[in-house]
């Protein structure tokens, strides 16, 4: 059992249907836990009076946006950051309603825990379902089924049981099912306060761990393989311009780690072109260091004067990796108009561009039944199996191997609005 590191960052999402408390949840955590500041709080206080409620409503800490406070629903992702003496967190609060399925996806990519809230009176439903489907689609490894307002429910054990008993049926059925995912089950009341940071006193039957106890103690250590290194360039840097005539040699190239590490004398190759250097100097910024981690921004130099430009890849120089121009991928629908397959796409992925044409759409799933549905076409929020022929060759992984390299967006040529992403199988 590896130990947690006291600075480590664990970022996590809150997803499910539409009102199952999602947003509230973050405000308990974060009243509770007295990371709000001041200021933020007479503000909520002075909204919650006008809105005519007797208590605070909570859920205004994270929906900031007007329309969110009018309509009393989240739109947009809101990202929230605060920390404990064990760990820092970055919280994303995800919509529930369907037609904002996209911004759940957006949130879900970065995520390493999913709580999914299900609202004790409904159940599980169809958004339950769909978000559940994302969050193991997407590689998040630990999900925490939180069954929210058991107060209005009386907190009733048994049905607390028959919900999470159903979740298990559903979950177990999504494929691919050896998936290396743990769930956790955990009963609360984000209005009363039980079993967010404190226990309560409605539900002594239950003896698992409160929600900021979960996320205090959840060992992320192991979902770190030593992965590949991958270093996709952005920008090749010649300051030719400078007054200091030292920098007018000054060749370096900059990109941010996706995943691996990387450490002065590595031998390495640059992809598609194949050729081979090593590494003479890494920076961040001014600062020279000897080892860069994945998610750090560098700069590197090389040993040799080799033609390197935007797009590009560095790997190590015994690197097996795909330069393909032909990939399946199980692709999110985002776009209110449909997916055709006559048009012609562009796929951003790292930071390469090219035009794709679908081949074909595999099959569609039914989100509700999980079976695999024969279609022509793809409709806002839908996943599906496609197939696609590229322009020019990209530099890929799968999804399963690697998240920064086994993903990519599908944009619009006319418009240029996103409108899919995509995981590389």
């Amino acid at each position: 059992m590896h130990k947690i590191i006291n600075d480590s960052v664990l970022r996590f999402m809150t997803c499910g249907s539409v009102d199952d408390g999602k947003s509230t949840v973050i405000g308990r955590l974060l009243f509770d836990t007295k990371t709000i500041l001041t200021d933020t709080l007479n503000q909520i206080e002075k909204t919650s009076k006008k809105k005519g409620m007797t208590d605070i409503d909570l859920s205004l800490i994270t929906d900031g946006l007007q329309a969110e406070r009018e309509q009393g629903i989240t739109i947009d992702v809101a990202y929230r950051y605060f920390s404990t003496g064990k760990r820092k967190y970055i919280i994303a609060d995800a919509p529930g309603h369907e037609q904002y399925t996209r911004n759940m996806v957006t949130a879900a990519s970065t995520a390493q825990l999913a709580i999914i809230l299900i609202d004790a009176r409904k159940g599980i439903l169809t958004q339950t379902k769909r978000h559940t489907y994302l969050a193991k689609l997407l590689g998040i490894k630990h999900i925490i089924v939180a069954v929210n307002k058991m107060d209005l429910i009386h907190y009733d054990e048994n049905l607390y049981n028959n919900i999470c008993k159903e979740y298990e049926e559903f979950e177990k059925n999504i494929l691919p099912q050896n998936a290396p995912i743990n769930i956790d089950f955990l009963p609360m009341s984000a209005l009363k306060g039980d079993m967010i940071v404190d226990r309560g006193t409605s539900m002594n039957w239950y003896k698992g761990s409160t929600l900021l106890e979960f996320l205090e103690n959840l060992d992320t250590s192991n979902d770190i393989k030593e992965s590949s290194l991958r270093l996709p360039i952005q920008f090749v840097c010649r300051p030719r311009k400078s007054a200091d005539e030292k920098l007018h040699d000054f060749r370096a190239f900059m990109g941010r780690i996706e995943s691996g590490f990387m450490k002065v004398h590595d031998k390495i190759k640059v992809l598609p072109s194949g050729y081979k250097s090593s590494i003479k100097e890494i920076r961040i910024g001014e600062k020279v260091i000897e080892k860069a981690i994945p998610e750090q921004s560098v700069t590197v130099l090389l040993s040799d004067e080799i033609d390197i430009s935007r797009g590009d890849m560095i790997v190590h120089y015994d690197d097996l990796i795909n330069v393909s121009k032909e990939f399946t991928a199980m692709v999110c629908w985002f776009s209110e108009t449909a997916l055709s397959s006559n048009r012609t796409y562009l796929l951003m992925h790292a930071s390469q561009t090219s035009k794709a044409k679908i081949t074909a759409i595999n099959f569609k799933v039914n989100i509700s039944s999980l079976a695999s549905e024969d279609a022509t076409e793809l409709k806002t929020n839908d996943i599906a199996s496609i197939s696609f022929k590229l322009a020019q060759p990209l530099i890929v992984d799968s999804y399963t191997k690697n998240r920064g390299t086994g993903a990519f967006i599908i944009v619009d040529e006319s418009s240029y609005h996103t409108v899919g992403a995509g995981m590389i199988e």
